[in-house]
């Protein structure tokens, strides 16, 4: 891609993800351009979602405009300037306000890798639209909550787990096309890691969600447990909350141990591609950690793994990736095989 649009694109990675462009930049150099964009566009689409100062026609509409010109089947530039006038913060402004630049370089992949993208994201979009639909018109007072796991499953599915398909689809591409694997507990491996991911960002975000009027965790589960949506916006109900809560953090854990296995089954040579897997679970893990131990209903404390942590766990995964014995024990796997079965990109077409 031309030099002004790479630096362009890689400063916006930068300013909207701290964490996934750590990630990124550890990517090897065949699949990071793909990866990071999917990215981007997937960050473009959410940040359209989320704009809850205009009307949802408005927002649907405009989704519905970029989904067809991410799928080639709609041209014609977008006018998002209304939407990138409402954002407060400014890199999402600097996201809409460059989404021609990402969308023209699409046309500089590959048909396979293309492909690839365009999957990822409609499957993301087709999320984000649900999730638009589902919440239309919730508030901290009238609260709108999933209505059971099987929802649970199929939302961290089409935002998060279809992602592990996607960047599995690249490595498998481009960089480790003749490793011998299992690839059925591969991808399902890959899927609960995406999903893992995205459960750990739900049970850190829950109390900012539900004063949006958002409950991701089902209301089949509160109910059986003599508990509303409304009950968890005091923190002194997480005693009665927290058992419930608990099995989501065990399932959580049990999604990013499975993408820990999954890790280990890449080629030990890719050592990027490893250490590029390891930095979310590490993380994801210490979150799981620390939410097990505060009130994790309380709006003021939000569990945040600081930027000193995050080094230390950084440099701790490079100081033991000589050492398989120590490397394989950053992470304490108990049942990496619990869990729902694993929904993938079929049970939803």
């Amino acid at each position: 891609m031309p030099a002004t649009t790479d630096a362009t694109l890689t400063r916006l990675l930068k300013e909207t993800s701290r964490s996934f462009y750590l990630t990124l930049r550890m990517l090897p150099r065949k699949v990071r351009p793909q990866i990071g964009l999917a990215y981007l566009l997937a960050r473009t689409t959410d940040t359209i979602a989320d704009t809850g100062l205009l009307p949802l026609e408005d927002r649907q509409r405009a989704l519905e405009k970029l989904r067809g010109r991410i799928l080639g089947t709609a041209s014609g530039s977008l006018d998002l300037g209304e939407l990138a006038r409402r954002q407060g913060q400014p890199a999402e402004r600097a996201l809409l306000e460059n989404c021609e630049a990402s969308l023209a370089e699409l046309h500089r992949l590959t048909p396979p890798d293309l492909g690839h993208v365009r999957r990822v994201l409609e499957l993301i979009i087709s999320g984000q639209e649900l999730d638009l639909r589902r919440f239309h018109g919730a508030t901290a007072e009238q609260i709108v909550a999933l209505r059971s796991d099987a929802e649970l499953d199929d939302y961290t599915y089409r935002v998060a787990g279809c992602v592990g398909e996607f960047w599995t689809a690249m490595c498998r591409t481009h960089l480790f096309p003749n490793a011998s694997l299992d690839e059925s507990r591969f991808l399902a491996d890959a899927i609960r890691f995406g999903k893992g991911l995205q459960l750990v960002n739900i049970l850190r975000d829950l109390p900012a969600d539900l004063r949006q009027g958002r409950c991701y965790l089902p209301l089949e589960k509160l109910t059986a447990a003599g508990l509303c949506p409304a009950d968890l916006l005091q923190p002194a109900n997480e005693t009665r909350f927290r058992p419930l809560y608990g099995g989501y953090l065990d399932l959580a854990e049990s999604h990013l141990e499975a993408g820990w296995r999954y890790t280990n089954d890449i080629p030990w040579t890719q050592v990027r591609v490893r250490l590029a897997c390891a930095w979310p679970i590490l993380i994801g893990l210490e979150t799981l950690r620390r939410l097990r131990l505060e009130n994790f209903l309380d709006p003021q404390r939000r569990v945040k793994v600081s930027r000193a942590e995050v080094r230390r766990l950084i440099c701790k995964s490079l100081l033991y990736y000589p050492w398989p014995g120590a490397w394989r024990g950053l992470v304490s796997t108990k049942s990496a095989t619990a869990g729902k079965p694993v929904a993938s990109r079929a049970d939803f077409t």
